[in-house]
């Protein structure tokens, strides 16, 4: 029987340019090493078994991972000398190896790109307030959105990530909180965001799978709570509607970019499959399973979608429902080098802002961390895989 390949495609988007949201090598990358949090509890008891183990020490491991972020079980006190090298190799694989660090906002952000296990590269940004500490996490390697002002989408997409993928760039975070490896001192990881590279749609089950890892209680999981968790999607409505009979309170963030359709099918091409009335539509109904706001992303981009117009087009269509389910996030352009989708004037944010606020629209623009270290996601990718091939 041959194995069954995850496509990435989320149920009703089998048609459509939405079916290309995957390369067409994806399948032949392999896949990367199945790690702890990749198995069912039934499986990780299973392979303890292989390895001459009961089931109880399964459970010692899963403290370790989540209690105290620890994987190196050759050194775990509590396990047995002779079995320790064993449950590493079989439990503990490395699958993200950090190759690049940069430091903005005095130490309190920090973007990494990290190497997977066939060469691939990710990000991941951690950032520090003063109430809070925030990561924001890749789930694919690359975008196929394909939205050009979007320095990941312009890598397009080269495969799906593992959930052990996405789950260890969340635990080498909670170490580095813990141990005080940003500045501001010891602290406590509190908040996730699907918003790195990829479309989190596009990768639904080992991100579903992840969101349930990181926010059941210790020892199940990392003990955050679901509503500190944002997954974002452009759009994808089929995964919207299947994240919202989860169950989970999770917030649903829309990256929507333009108020029509015309104007989002140039900024975001996923528009021709899913438009912005069955966007908005999925969105709403998102908010009412949940009772959660949904957050509106809105990259402001000079003269192409921030003028007044936009502004008062965008609240007449979430206006349009009636209540107050929305929370607009205009968000100042981090721009690519050399490309002609540029940050908007200052007085023209304050005016979009401002006639929001005024038409009765929650809003606030969005504090842009690390705009002095390719802080858009993607462009550290893309600058390092350009010196690759360079050199």
């Amino acid at each position: 029987m041959n194995e069954e390949i995850e496509t990435g495609i989320t149920a009703g988007g089998a048609d459509g340019a939405f079916r290309d949201i995957l390369s067409k090598d994806h399948a032949r990358r392999g896949k990367p090493p199945v790690h702890f949090v990749d198995m069912t509890p039934e499986e990780r008891i299973a392979v303890a078994g292989e390895l001459g183990l009961p089931k109880f020490r399964v459970k010692q491991l899963a403290n370790h991972y989540f209690s105290h972020f620890d994987v190196n079980a050759e050194e775990f006190t509590d396990f047995p000398a002779n079995a320790r090298a064993a449950a590493a190799k079989a439990f503990f694989p490395t699958l993200i190896t950090p190759m690049l660090q940069q430091k903005a906002d005095q130490g309190l952000t920090v973007k990494t790109l990290w190497s997977l296990f066939d060469g691939s590269r990710i990000e991941s940004v951690l950032m520090r307030y003063p109430n809070r500490a925030t990561l924001c996490i890749s789930s694919q390697v690359g975008c196929g959105m394909g939205c050009p002002f979007c320095a990941t989408g312009k890598l397009g997409l080269t495969r799906n990530m593992s959930t052990g993928e996405i789950l260890e760039q969340v635990r080498v975070a909670a170490v580095q909180m813990r141990d005080g490896d940003i500045a501001g001192g010891p602290g406590r990881l509190s908040n996730i965001v699907f918003m790195g590279m990829g479309e989190p749609m596009g990768n639904y089950r080992s991100v579903l799978s992840a969101v349930r890892q990181i926010s059941a209680p210790a020892p199940e999981g990392f003990g955050i709570s679901a509503r500190n968790i944002t997954v974002s999607t452009v759009g994808v409505v089929p995964g919207i509607r299947k994240l919202a009979a989860e169950g989970i309170p999770v917030r649903l963030a829309v990256s929507l970019h333009a108020p029509t359709d015309r104007l989002r099918d140039e900024l975001v091409p996923m528009n021709r499959r899913f438009n912005t009335t069955q966007v908005l539509d999925a969105a709403h109904d998102y908010y009412l399973a949940t009772k959660r706001r949904v957050s509106i992303e809105y990259a402001l981009m000079r003269g192409i979608n921030d003028q007044a117009v936009h502004a008062r087009q965008l609240a007449n269509r979430l206006n349009s429902y009636g209540d107050d389910w929305a929370h607009v996030n205009p968000i100042p352009l981090n721009p690519i080098e050399g490309s002609k989708w540029t940050a908007s004037d200052p007085e023209d944010e304050r005016t979009f802002l401002d006639i929001l606020h005024k038409a009765g629209i929650t809003a606030t623009l969005r504090d842009t961390r690390g705009s002095d270290i390719d802080g858009a996601c993607g462009q550290l990718a893309a600058k390092t895989m350009e010196r690759h091939v360079r050199f």
